[in-house]
């Protein structure tokens, strides 16, 4: 198992050779409240070649929990969250695919990262074979309300992972504007 920091990458098929589907999980540790919680939402979206999301059917979260083509998926097992992926069923004019996590606005609570101690995205294997991982630098990220955390994306005919960690001040309605969709 590899442990990325951000902006470095991990072949995932070319060092797995037969792999044909992941699953990309979410955790994360929050200091407990008494009153409203901080609630996070993980999203992904499948990207065109533009970096932008080919529609707003190619988002997959707690509300769209099957990609049209039934290649990505959300369940939710022993990590906080979790995104199943298909890769060998994503259509051909996705180039990657975002994984995203937000404050969920509609909670009320500090509405940012502020309360959020620890997290991480890792991607396994359907077994449960932990391919690698990236622990989240949150140090910068407390003031943020959305972080883009990592990434699928293709390689020539491979499957690669980025770990990214960048906020969004602007939550939900950033990644929005940034990738083109109607939340």
């Amino acid at each position: 198992m590899a442990s990325l920091v951000a902006g470095a990458n991990a072949a995932l098929t070319a060092e797995n050779p037969g792999l044909t589907s992941v699953m990309v999980g979410f955790s994360w540790d929050i200091i407990p409240s008494r009153g409203p919680q901080t609630e996070l939402v993980p999203i992904a979206v499948l990207c065109g070649d533009d970096g932008k999301a080919l529609s707003d059917d190619h988002l997959v979260f707690f509300n769209q929990i099957v990609s049209d083509d039934g290649s990505v998926s959300f369940a939710s097992e022993a990590d906080d969250e979790e995104i199943d992926v298909d890769l060998s069923r994503i259509p051909a004019e996705v180039a990657k695919i975002a994984f995203f996590v937000y404050v969920d606005p509609d909670v009320r609570g500090p509405g940012d990262f502020s309360p959020v101690r620890s997290a991480s995205v890792k991607v396994s294997t359907p077994d449960g074979r932990e391919l690698v991982r990236f622990d989240v630098p949150l140090a910068e990220a407390r003031s943020t309300r959305a972080l883009l955390l990592a990434e699928l994306y293709r390689h020539r005919d491979d499957w690669k992972f980025r770990a990214l960690g960048q906020g969004y001040s602007s939550g939900l309605a950033g990644i929005a504007s940034d990738f083109r969709i109607d939340v």
